[in-house]
């Protein structure tokens, strides 16, 4: 028979094994948004107020005070608040660069939204364009007001033509018929009429 592997070892995936130290997961947002407003805080001139009033009453406390209350002694340089000052640099690195990557974590999400934004905006125009376009093919097949008076001046033309050509028609036939052409009456002469013109 095959001999057993260990369970124990750097075979054993890390989910099975126990840990020592028990697993530390804050809320990110939550410590996120706190360590952005410190970081904000760190860069506002009241910060660096504070800090200079803070130092400067150390430095003066430390030299002037008693020697029996100083708590940092002048000789050996301030040891005490070196050690303070490289402390709150080096937590405050950290704490700007994690601010520093939220900011570009919403600085691409900004972007990508204006993107997709700019996109639709793209799609939008070129569909109003289209719309426009076809509104335009469409209008050229309409009758106009202009139009419409165009060719209702025409027919009004070609009426009074065909009014006065029938007229003059009528005249000519008129006049043919022996009638007067400007009453439209035919001069008819009796016998009896005809006679007496003669004896007279």
């Amino acid at each position: 028979m095959a001999e057993q592997r260990k369970t124990s070892g750097l075979d054993t995936p890390l989910a099975a094994r126990k840990r020592f130290w028990p697993k530390f997961s804050p809320d990110p947002d939550a410590f996120g948004s706190t360590t952005e407003k410190f970081a904000r805080f760190m860069g506002t001139p009241q910060f660096l107020l504070y800090m200079t009033i803070f130092c400067a009453f150390w430095l003066i406390w430390n030299s002037v005070a008693p020697a029996a209350w100083r708590f940092d002694d002048a000789s050996i340089g301030f040891t005490a608040l070196t050690l303070m000052l490289s402390l709150q640099a080096s937590y405050a690195a950290p704490l700007l660069l994690l601010a520093q990557n939220r900011q570009d974590d919403r600085d691409r999400v900004s972007l990508s939204e204006d993107r997709a934004r700019a996109e639709r905006n793209l799609y939008d125009t070129e569909y109003l364009t289209r719309e426009l376009a076809s509104l335009r093919l469409a209008l050229r097949d309409v009758a106009t007001r202009d139009y419409v008076r165009s060719e209702l001046r025409n027919v009004l033309e070609e009426l009074l033509e065909t009014a006065d050509g029938e007229e003059l028609n009528l005249r000519a036939k008129r006049k043919s018929k022996g009638g007067n052409p400007q009453t439209g009456l035919i001069d008819t002469v009796q016998p009896g009429q005809n006679s007496n013109r003669k004896n007279n």
